[in-house]
């Protein structure tokens, strides 16, 4: 009998082990900045000491400029990975742009290590995904600017620009390396070719659950959220529409955060990522935060936004930059981080985060505004201040319903 429950511990912790390592590394610090041509190799790259990270660590500009799409199919994907920001390395995320011709296409393919989802800037694009074998139901949606659409992690999809005039995307991957795999190229163009004969016969694959589209108002609680038959799932399940649509920042900080995650897109249950959309007025503020559960990667789309993040103790380095439109910031998992617009005109960004649900922690509003309060003899020590001056902190961020 002891043995026997040794033995099914033994298997339960090598399945753990298993679903663990289907993901992107766990960060154990704050960051881990890739050494591109290191010579040692490892799941993911190499770290820099973190003592000489700077800023543009965690920066890329120009993803906001059109990419040429004179070639065979029509589209030209522009990604921004750990490859182009070094300072993605470990945290499980990162961004593309996709420009289409007229009838252009990003032609059938799988990203091995990633989720991703799109959002569509300009024109109209008809999508699609197919799920695994043995249904290999075909899911299609034509999106317009604003709309939204998930492709879970490693089945075949693909975008297809069917209108006269350019199309863009922005994508967000769940892996700071997702890999692709274009199916005709690899299937009929890999080195050295495929046996005919094998390609002839051609083969199938184990079935798994390829998504778990969830269930919002059932009465179980579970890590996430508890699916549905995936036979009742839809298109409208991976789909939402309007983030480019302007929003209102007429509130104390001067700015709105329009969150695209699992409670807007049942379908992003399980699949370890989300958008957000986030407006600011002149001199609006998304105040000091966290984010728990995620990384975040920002774009600027309009404007220009100063933002930094603060390292854990005991070192508490400020890491800032000034950006303007098209330029992409990283913001590590758990680490308090802010986004001002310093100008005189509107700005909007688009966020990925690195979870289907990735919670904010806004640090003023939770320390001084919990509920219940936490002890004005607490906060008076930790900031060092007198209590008059907690009382009027307080004030400003607590009330009963809060």
């Amino acid at each position: 009998m002891g043995t026997h429950f040794i033995l099914v511990t033994i298997a339960i912790m090598a399945l753990a082990s298993t679903l663990v390592s289907a993901s992107d590394p766990s960060p154990l610090q704050d960051f881990c900045v890739a050494i591109n041509n290191s010579d040692v190799f490892v799941n993911g790259k190499v770290c820099n000491d973190p003592k000489l990270a700077t800023a543009d660590d965690f920066f890329f500009s120009g993803l906001l400029t059109p990419q040429n799409t004179s070639n065979p199919i029509g589209s030209k994907v522009t990604p921004v990975n750990v490859i182009q920001i070094l300072g993605l390395n470990t945290l499980g995320i990162s961004l593309a742009r996709i420009d289409f011709a007229p009838y252009g296409l990003n032609p059938p393919h799988t990203h091995p290590r990633a989720t991703e989802v799109i959002v569509v800037l300009e024109g109209t694009l008809y999508v699609g995904f197919v799920t695994s074998n043995t249904n290999n139901r075909l899911f299609t949606k034509v999106l317009y600017p604003g709309d939204v659409f998930v492709f879970p992690q490693g089945l075949i999809h693909f975008q297809f620009n069917n209108g006269k005039t350019n199309a863009v995307a922005l994508a967000a991957l769940s892996s700071q390396n997702p890999g692709t795999i274009t199916v005709a190229n690899a299937v009929f163009g890999s080195n050295p070719r495929i046996s005919d004969d094998v390609l002839a016969k051609a083969f199938q694959v184990d079935k798994k659950v390829d998504f778990c589209v969830a269930i919002n108002n059932s009465d179980v609680f579970v890590n996430g959220k508890v699916c549905k038959d995936p036979k009742l799932a839809t298109a409208d399940d991976f789909f939402f529409t309007g983030l480019l649509t302007p929003q209102s920042t007429s509130n104390p900080v001067g700015s709105q955060v329009t969150p695209v995650n699992v409670m807007q897109i049942l379908g992003l249950n399980t699949l370890g990522i989300s958008l957000a959309r986030i407006d600011f007025a002149p001199y609006g503020l998304n105040p000091p935060h966290t984010h728990p559960r995620a990384t975040e990667v920002i774009v600027v789309l309009e404007g220009t936004l100063y933002v930094g993040f603060v390292t854990s103790n005991t070192d508490n380095r400020l890491f800032t930059k000034v950006l303007y439109p098209g330029d992409v910031f990283v913001f590590p998992q758990g680490l308090i981080h802010f986004q001002f617009n310093n100008g005189k005109t509107n700005a909007v960004a688009l966020a990925a985060l690195s979870s289907q649900n990735p919670g904010t922690i806004t640090v003023a509003n939770a320390v001084f505004g919990s509920n219940p309060r936490i002890s004005d003899d607490v906060l008076a020590k930790a900031f060092q201040v007198d209590k008059k001056v907690v009382d009027y902190l307080q004030a400003q961020f607590w009330w009963p319903s809060n």
